[in-house]
């Protein structure tokens, strides 16, 4: 109902471009659109399973839209709602920092999802660069819950049962520190996923091509470490 309400006031979901040739889905991106939105809802629900990961994810992808946003004059506007969200997130982080004195939880991770689906195609109505931008600034959650879910579908399991096969609940494991695999997450947004999102959004690097040279790196980090394998007694 909240993806449907969003598509209705925002126009549907925005035409996309593949390497220069604009695409409409027309009707159907509504459907696409509200497959995406639940989706990146549930998947920041899904990540948001260790300390710290879900808040220093959402900031450091903020601070990176903020930059993308000042680069260019049509989204000059823009910036404020992303660093007023980037603020509100600061001051639950001092709260839920490793070690965390409270948790995010359903409510707050959904909407966290779904506003940052918001923003993505409000975006990609000013340019379809910049939805290919925010895909890319949000890799690290998109990688890792996407590739463990399909893992788990494969194999046939329960998808709605609770589990901790995510490669960030792995590595938390292996390193023994919820700190390190939080902070871990925001370096890879910070240094390598925001300078990439900011290339294609400021048409330096075509959008495809861009979300393929960003994600390719993710996904060997979650096959190293397990993501979506099955977990051990």
């Amino acid at each position: 109902m909240a993806a449907g309400w969003v598509l209705f006031w925002l126009g549907g979901f925005p035409p996309l471009a593949f390497f220069g040739h604009p695409l409409d889905l027309g009707w159907a991106g509504y459907v696409l659109g509200v497959f995406y939105l639940v989706w990146l809802l549930n998947l920041y629900n899904f990540m948001d399973g260790i300390d710290g990961i879900a808040g220093i994810e959402a900031i450091t992808v903020c601070l990176g839209a903020v930059l993308l946003y000042c680069s260019g004059s049509e989204t000059a506007e823009l910036w404020k709602e992303v660093l007023l969200l980037a603020m509100a997130v600061g001051g639950f982080l001092l709260w839920n920092f490793p070690p965390a004195r409270i948790f995010m939880g359903d409510v707050g991770s959904g909407f966290l999802g779904l506003v940052f689906g918001i923003f993505s195609i409000q975006a990609g109505w000013l340019s379809s660069q910049l939805f290919w931008s925010w895909l890319i600034l949000l890799g690290v959650f998109i990688v890792d819950a996407t590739w463990t879910l399909f893992c788990r579908v494969w194999r046939h399991e329960k998808i709605y049962e609770a589990h901790c096969s995510h490669a960030y609940q792995y590595a938390a494991r292996r390193y023994g520190s919820h700190k390190a695999v939080s902070f871990g997450t925001g370096a890879i947004n910070i240094f390598w996923l925001t300078p990439i999102a900011l290339g294609v959004g400021r048409g330096a690097l075509e959008g495809v091509l861009g979300l393929l040279l960003a994600y390719t790196p993710l996904m060997l980090l979650a096959i190293n470490f397990r993501a979506g394998a099955r977990e051990r007694e």
